[in-house]
């Protein structure tokens, strides 16, 4: 039987979806090498073979809202502009900005959150807790803190066109699919009345 600690463990080793992972565990009888090897063949796991390469082309996708009143502008690289123009990739980015406008995350990865509002949050999910066993407590804050990056951090997020899946697996999907490296980069949200949402991983210095 397949676990929530290998499904966790590999996800974060091939950067693939929660089904994916899940099939490719059961396929090898939880053997995890075996199952890395099953993802690679079906392309899933192309993403963690290309992090390191650089994404300099790219598309924007954009929503505008029927009343003309808010709209959305998101930014998605790519290693080449051949990739960049492709159906697949601006459909994507398409659905990109109709989620940005319809969820309005506020930040892109979990790294770009600045310090001080991690640290409103840390100390949110350990208020209460005194008294209680460690492995307790850090289970609850974990839990909590995963509640507030699903709030908040686009690739946490559900997938507005698509909630069987986060925007993280969306765009892991998409790196297989396309073969190329693909990052979304920053976006722009603007509402009238309210103030605008703008925000891009470049302010995260261990992003490239």
């Amino acid at each position: 039987m397949v676990t929530v600690e290998q499904i966790k463990e590999l996800r974060g080793q091939t950067g693939a979806g929660v089904s994916a992972v899940r099939e490719a565990l059961e396929h090898s009888n939880g053997n995890t090498e075996e199952a890395i090897k099953y993802l690679r063949e079906k392309g899933i796991a192309k993403g963690e073979k290309r992090k390191d390469k650089v994404a300099k082309n790219g598309t924007l996708g954009v929503y505008i809202h029927n009343n003309n009143k808010l709209v959305v502008v998101v930014e998605v690289a790519s290693e080449t502009d051949f990739a960049a123009n492709t159906p697949d990739m601006q459909k994507f980015a398409k659905e990109l900005a109709m989620h940005i406008a319809a969820v309005n995350p506020l930040y892109i990865t979990v790294e770009s959150i600045d310090e001080k509002t991690m640290q409103v949050e840390r100390d949110a999910a350990q208020s209460g807790l005194e008294g209680k066993p460690e492995n307790i407590k850090e289970s609850i804050i974990n839990g909590k803190l995963e509640k507030f990056y699903k709030e908040v951090v686009l690739l946490k997020q559900d997938f507005f066109v698509d909630e069987t899946k986060t925007v993280g697996d969306a765009l892991n999907e998409m790196i297989a699919k396309i073969g190329e490296k693909i990052q979304i980069t920053q976006f722009y949200r603007v509402k009238v009345t309210e103030a605008p949402t703008c925000t891009t991983i470049f302010a995260n210095p261990t992003e490239e």
